[in-house]
């Protein structure tokens, strides 16, 4: 069973550097940089570690059976990359032994003809997937953060009142820290889930351990910034 939630044409485009023209983020990233600069680079190396730390200890299953969010990432020839294939090979074995109870494939354009979580589901059909299997496509967020807003209303039928369930936070264990991050911003119960087995110990994987710290660290002290000072706007920016 495959639902879809409604795609606006035409799809919204990943651009990164749109965030480039937003006072917000260009506020985060000056107190960003400050912090970096008064403390000679040690508040970044705590980053390092906390998303290294996650990376390394997360679970590749969760005991009972969960809602599971699998995250999108930027197709590649209009086909899933590598990193999330793997993602979307680890939700076929957690449907495949009856682990994940429903399934949500998050992702929107990313700048081809189709949709990050359309691809994905695509490639789970070839794979193969039991017959029964609940997937749900939320194809309108074009990064993490929307990932998961879009995920919320999905799960909360429109109404915040609505209590969500636990949920499984599955991406590639480079991106852990920052989903769960936001995640737990948003009001969400959430918990790791890895896509590989172990972490990888390439040099593309520790520049994107590294990447994911430098993100992690922007988004967590403007939020810290934003509450600190009453910038109301700016700390409402992950809500």
């Amino acid at each position: 069973m495959v639902r879809r939630l409604a795609v606006p044409q035409p799809f919204s485009q990943r651009n990164p550097w749109r965030y480039l023209r937003d006072a917000d983020v260009l506020h985060a990233a000056l107190v960003t940089l400050l912090a970096v600069a008064l403390s000679a680079g040690t508040v970044w190396l705590g980053y390092v570690v906390h998303v290294w730390r996650i990376a390394r200890r997360a679970p590749i299953t969760l005991p009972g059976r969960w809602v599971v969010l699998v995250f999108g990432q930027q197709l590649v020839a209009d086909e899933p990359g590598h990193d999330y294939r793997g993602r979307l090979a680890r939700a076929r074995v957690l449907l495949r032994e009856g682990a994940a109870g429903r399934v949500l494939l998050l992702g929107g354009c990313s700048g081809g003809t189709r949709s990050e979580a359309e691809a994905g589901h695509a490639w789970l059909r070839g794979q193969g997937v039991p017959a029964d299997a609940r997937i749900e496509l939320e194809q309108e967020s074009v990064d993490s953060l929307e990932n998961l807003r879009h995920a919320r209303g999905l799960l909360q039928g429109g109404d915040r009142s609505d209590v969500m369930p636990p949920v499984a936070l599955l991406t590639s264990r480079y991106h852990l820290a920052r989903c769960l991050l936001l995640a737990r911003r948003l009001g969400f119960d959430g918990h790791v889930l890895a896509a590989e087995d172990i972490l990888p110990r390439t040099p593309r994987y520790l520049a994107r351990l590294l990447m994911e710290a430098t993100y992690l660290m922007w988004i967590d002290l403007g939020v810290r910034w934003a509450r600190l000072v009453g910038h109301r706007r700016m700390a409402a920016r992950i809500s």
